[in-house]
């Protein structure tokens, strides 16, 4: 069997373990009586949520919100892991509006946390604020707002907070993990950084949730070899490898992985090549991995040794300054991680960006915990890969992600 970058085992939804709290009423059996007619809770709890609006039901059926005060209390300190070993209550939201003084041991909690801390405000935040933000793992900045890397604005906190929440809440342990890894490699040499990532992406392949998501899918034949998957033109001193799986929206799969790593090896050896232009053939430059291959690689050691030393993200970071990627259509996972570590990234209008992998039980395995934050940061690249939410070229261009549009 040929080596493949992934692999998978276990199962089991692993989202239980949230407290109902005031919430318990939703879903019992018990009747309540209002004058003559008698009705469930649920039925109840249904009438009082369609009168509310949607800021207020995110704030019924949404994380736990605490306050400043509350976080350096230990508020969210509490064990991660319920009897079970379960993953409990993976998010809260901290509530930023009003506050002037921000005790350090809120800074403290922040930093050393297990849980995904979400900040909500709703007007610009002051300086001694903004360093809390940057301690927690994302904050929402409502009202048109502006903020920095570790902020990201939006007309209202509410809907994505619901949308972050929900996509914890189903893949707990995919969402913890991306938060750990993002924390801990921040700081960490590029190399070291995707040794990280990858160990933990092994971790999950071997967990529940990519169990879960890989045997909703049903088996699927694995893609037919092709002679030319990733074609090479050399014109004075700049080489340009093309993507050329258009049938496959230049998924990363094996082969064009293998491809793409013989180019890139051809460019870091050859002194005479002073640049290299990645693109793609098709209607987009790289849909991500090519789902088909996942979870079947023979071991979970050998996914991560051809992930990190079979992979192309290395190299391209090893190239960076000699490379521009040029990028088009619906970038997906690889599609935007890998271009994530070259020194200069141009994109065709239209083109969108998207990590969808916490939603399959992963994280992103192709470098984009390493290469995306040092281009927006760690908080918006959680951003990206809880939500799995496209983001405009607009937006890239503002953050970062991307250095200029073409044409």
């Amino acid at each position: 069997m040929p080596l493949r970058a992934q692999s998978a085992a276990g199962s089991d939804p692993a989202t239980a373990g949230r407290k109902p709290a005031s919430r318990a009423v939703f879903g019992t059996s018990r009747r309540y009586t209002s004058g003559p007619e008698a009705i469930t809770a649920a039925d109840l709890a249904g009438r009082v949520v369609a009168r509310r609006s949607e800021s207020e039901v995110s704030r019924l059926t949404g994380p736990r919100r605490v306050s400043v005060a509350d976080l350096a209390g230990g508020a969210v300190h509490a064990p991660l892991l319920d009897s079970a070993g379960r993953v409990h209550e993976p998010l809260v939201a901290v509530e930023l509006d009003g506050v002037t003084e921000v005790p350090g041991e809120a800074l403290e909690r922040a930093r050393s946390g297990d849980r995904l801390l979400i900040g909500l405000a709703r007007g610009r935040l002051s300086p001694r604020v903004a360093e809390l933000a940057r301690a927690l793992d994302l904050t929402l900045v409502g009202g048109g707002a502006a903020g920095g890397p570790e902020c990201v604005a939006v007309p209202d906190p509410e809907e994505p907070l619901a949308a972050l929440h929900g996509a914890a809440t189903r893949n707990p342990q995919a969402a913890t993990v991306l938060g750990e890894v993002l924390r801990a490699t921040e700081a960490l040499p590029v190399g070291a950084a995707l040794d990280v990532e990858s160990f933990a992406y092994s971790a999950l392949l071997g967990g529940p949730e990519f169990r879960r998501w890989l045997e909703s899918r049903g088996p699927r034949p694995l893609p037919s070899p092709v002679e030319h998957p990733v074609l090479v033109e050399r014109a004075g001193d700049r080489l340009t490898v093309t993507l050329n799986r258009p049938e496959r929206r230049n998924a990363y799969g094996r082969q064009v992985r293998d491809a793409l790593v013989d180019a890139l090896h051809l460019a870091l050896l050859d002194g005479t090549v002073t640049r290299v232009v990645l693109a793609g053939a098709g209607p987009s430059f790289c849909s991500g991995g090519d789902l088909d291959e996942f979870g079947t690689a023979p071991d979970l050691t050998t996914a991560h040794l051809v992930r990190t030393r079979a992979g192309a993200g290395r190299l391209v970071h090893a190239l960076a300054g000699q490379v521009e990627a040029r990028l088009h259509g619906a970038c997906v996972g690889a599609g935007i991680e890998l271009p994530a570590f070259a020194g200069r990234v141009t994109a065709a209008a239209g083109t969108t960006f998207r990590l969808p992998e916490v939603g399959m039980g992963l994280i992103p395995g192709a470098g984009g915990t390493v290469g995306i934050p040092r281009r927006i940061g760690r908080h918006r690249t959680l951003y990206l890969a809880l939500t799995g939410a496209p983001l405009d070229l607009p937006t890239a261009l503002a953050w970062g992600l991307v250095d200029a549009a073409d044409g």
